[in-house]
Protein backbone atom coordinates (compact mmCIF):
# COMPACT_ATOMS: atom_id res chain seq x y z
CA UNK A 1 0.00 0.00 0.00
CA UNK A 2 1.21 3.50 -0.78
CA UNK A 3 -0.96 5.75 1.35
CA UNK A 4 0.58 8.08 3.93
CA UNK A 5 -0.35 9.47 7.32
CA UNK A 6 -0.58 13.24 7.82
CA UNK A 7 0.87 14.83 10.94
CA UNK A 8 0.58 18.48 11.97
CA UNK A 9 2.70 20.86 14.02
CA UNK A 10 1.90 24.43 15.12
CA UNK A 11 3.32 27.32 13.11
CA UNK A 12 6.84 28.31 14.14
CA UNK A 13 7.84 24.98 15.68
CA UNK A 14 11.24 24.08 14.26
CA UNK A 15 12.37 20.89 15.99
CA UNK A 16 9.21 18.77 16.00
CA UNK A 17 9.55 16.22 13.20
CA UNK A 18 6.86 13.93 14.66
CA UNK A 19 3.80 16.12 15.06
CA UNK A 20 0.28 15.11 16.00
CA UNK A 21 -1.58 12.61 13.82
CA UNK A 22 -4.19 14.41 11.68
CA UNK A 23 -5.41 11.67 9.32
CA UNK A 24 -4.32 8.10 8.60
CA UNK A 25 -4.14 6.25 5.29
CA UNK A 26 -4.36 9.33 3.08
CA UNK A 27 -4.86 8.56 -0.58
CA UNK A 28 -5.55 12.02 -2.02
CA UNK A 29 -4.07 15.44 -1.27
CA UNK A 30 -5.76 18.19 -3.31
CA UNK A 31 -5.10 21.95 -3.14
CA UNK A 32 -8.20 24.04 -2.34
CA UNK A 33 -6.50 27.44 -2.20
CA UNK A 34 -3.33 29.03 -0.90
CA UNK A 35 -2.20 26.85 2.02
CA UNK A 36 -5.57 25.05 2.08
CA UNK A 37 -5.71 21.33 1.29
CA UNK A 38 -8.45 18.70 1.08
CA UNK A 39 -7.18 15.31 2.20
CA UNK A 40 -9.04 12.05 1.65
CA UNK A 41 -8.29 8.71 3.26
CA UNK A 42 -8.72 5.31 1.62
CA UNK A 43 -11.82 4.95 3.83
CA UNK A 44 -13.47 8.03 2.26
CA UNK A 45 -12.94 10.32 5.25
CA UNK A 46 -12.22 13.90 4.13
CA UNK A 47 -10.70 16.76 6.09
CA UNK A 48 -9.54 20.28 5.27
CA UNK A 49 -6.15 21.39 6.52
CA UNK A 50 -4.93 24.98 6.56
CA UNK A 51 -1.14 24.95 6.45
CA UNK A 52 1.93 24.29 4.38
CA UNK A 53 3.77 21.06 3.72
CA UNK A 54 6.89 21.12 5.88
CA UNK A 55 8.27 17.74 4.82
CA UNK A 56 7.35 14.51 3.08
CA UNK A 57 8.92 11.17 3.98
CA UNK A 58 7.43 8.89 1.36
CA UNK A 59 9.36 5.77 2.35
CA UNK A 60 8.02 6.25 5.90
CA UNK A 61 4.51 7.11 4.55
CA UNK A 62 4.54 10.41 6.44
CA UNK A 63 3.57 13.96 5.43
CA UNK A 64 4.21 16.74 7.93
CA UNK A 65 2.19 19.98 7.76
CA UNK A 66 2.91 23.23 9.58
CA UNK A 67 -0.44 24.74 10.56
CA UNK A 68 -1.30 28.34 9.67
Amino acid sequence: MCESNIYVIPSGVEDDEDGELFLEAVDKLMPEGEDVWRVTSIFGEQKIINGRIKSMHLVDHKILFELR
